[in-house]
């Protein structure tokens, strides 16, 4: 299962050693040979494939999709049709923000991630049909790690933190040299309370290329 892009193994070598996480691992492969859980083991370290030196962007959700088929190890992205609400969500942020029109029936977001947008979510499985149900399974402590790795990188990186759960990492970004873009959940439960019209793609770009960084093809 632990398959990291090798900078990630060095970044996080003592994190990886520690006891809580050798257990957690040891929980969830548990969990995967007696329950339904998601992305498929395979995947669940997929969004660490990207480089560490390389990532421009963060954007961290709550957890996998929790649906037969739909996640994949990236957050938000989605392998299966019809996409999840809360993908829709966010294509219809993206063409009222930057006017790009997106296919409803592609979720895949991978190649977002190929240019350096780091998609992950607080927590990296889930049982099936239960959203939020590794929450305390020790997730949330190996992730607040990675966002505090990567807020001593001294190269500018945006966070754009979608939810609480996404927001409560916020405290752990201090470095002047990133920056942090957050609103409510994509989700149609939260998404208008603050998430449409947040303008987060615009915001990413005009950071990156005021920072002297390629900007993301959304």
């Amino acid at each position: 299962m632990l398959e990291f892009h090798n900078d990630w193994d060095v970044v996080l070598k003592d994190e990886i050693s520690k006891e809580y996480f050798v257990n957690l691992l040891n929980t969830v492969n548990k969990l995967y040979e007696e329950k339904e859980i998601y992305p498929p083991k395979k995947d669940v370290f997929n969004t660490f494939k990207l480089s560490f030196k390389d990532v421009k962007v963060v954007i961290l959700g709550q957890d996998p999709y929790h649906g037969t088929g739909e996640a994949h190890g990236y957050a938000f992205s989605c392998l299966k049709t019809p996409i999840p609400p809360s993908l829709k969500n966010i294509y219809k942020e993206l063409y009222d923000d930057l006017g790009i029109k997106k296919d409803f029936n592609v979720g895949d977001l991978t190649p977002w991630f190929k240019q350096g947008v780091m998609l992950l979510n607080t927590g990296l499985t889930v049982e099936k049909d239960k959203p939020n149900s590794h929450k305390d399974l020790g997730w949330h402590t190996f992730t607040d790690e990675v966002i505090k790795k990567l807020n001593e990188r001294e190269k500018p990186v945006v966070f754009i933190l979608w939810g609480n759960n996404a927001r409560e990492k916020k405290k752990y970004i201090t470095n002047k040299n990133h920056l942090v873009i957050e609103s409510a959940h994509p989700s149609p439960f939260s998404c208008n309370n603050g998430f449409f019209g947040s303008k987060p793609f615009s915001k990413t770009n005009n950071f990156l290329i005021k920072n002297g960084i390629t900007p993301i093809k959304w």
